[in-house]
C-alpha cells in the first residue's frame, strides 16, 4: 500500500480542500471557518464549489429557455462564489490557490456530484455547512451532510454549524 506523505520528489504538495457551497448561511459558515482556520498558512489549496440542479426538461418550452436559465443560474453562482473566494484571499490565501468551480449535476444527487468533484480534484477534504433539521424534515428529505459522511472515500470530512 503507497502511502501520501505530501511530498514528491523533494518538494510539499499542498492540500487541497474542497468546500461544497450553496446560497446558505451554513455555506458562508463553512468558508468563514477555513479562512480562519487556515488562511495564511502556506501548503493548502482550495476549490468553491456550487453544484446547479437543473429543473426536468419538460419544464422550459425550448432549449433556447433552459440555456437561458442555465447560463443565469451559472452567472449568479459565479458570483456568490467570487465573494467567497475574495474572503478567503483576504484571509491570507494565495489568489491561484483558490479557485470557483460551478457544476451542473450530472450525476443523481448532489452528494455523488460533489464526491466525484473531489475525486477528480484530488481533494484531502471536503468542508460544507450543515443546517439542522427536524427528524421529521430529515426522514423526508434526507441530510447532504450525513450522506457525505457516510459516502466520502479517501478525504477528510468538515461539517462546519
Amino acid at each position: 500500500m503507497k502511502v501520501d506523505t505530501g511530498v514528491q520528489q523533494g518538494t510539499p504538495k499542498d492540500k487541497h480542500l474542497l468546500i461544497a457551497i450553496d446560497d446558505s448561511e451554513h455555506a458562508k459558515h463553512a468558508v468563514l471557518y477555513v479562512a480562519s482556520l487556515i488562511g495564511g498558512f502556506p501548503g493548502f489549496r482550495v476549490t468553491l464549489l456550487t453544484v446547479i440542479e437543473e429543473p426536468e426538461e419538460d419544464y422550459f418550452s425550448s432549449d433556447i429557455e433552459r440555456h437561458a436559465w442555465t447560463k443565469s443560474r451559472k452567472k449568479e453562482a459565479r458570483k456568490l462564489l467570487e465573494q467567497y473566494q475574495r474572503i478567503l484571499i483576504q484571509s491570507g490565501f494565495e489568489e491561484g490557490k483558490v479557485s470557483v468551480m460551478v457544476a451542473l449535476r450530472d450525476f443523481p444527487t448532489i452528494v455523488e456530484c460533489v464526491l466525484d468533484k473531489q475525486a477528480c480534484l484530488g481533494c484531502c477534504t471536503v468542508v460544507l455547512g450543515h443546517r439542522k433539521k427536524s427528524r421529521k424534515e430529515e426522514f423526508m428529505f434526507g441530510s447532504m451532510s450525513k450522506k457525505i459522511l457516510n459516502m466520502a472515500d479517501n478525504c477528510a470530512v468538515w461539517i462546519i454549524q
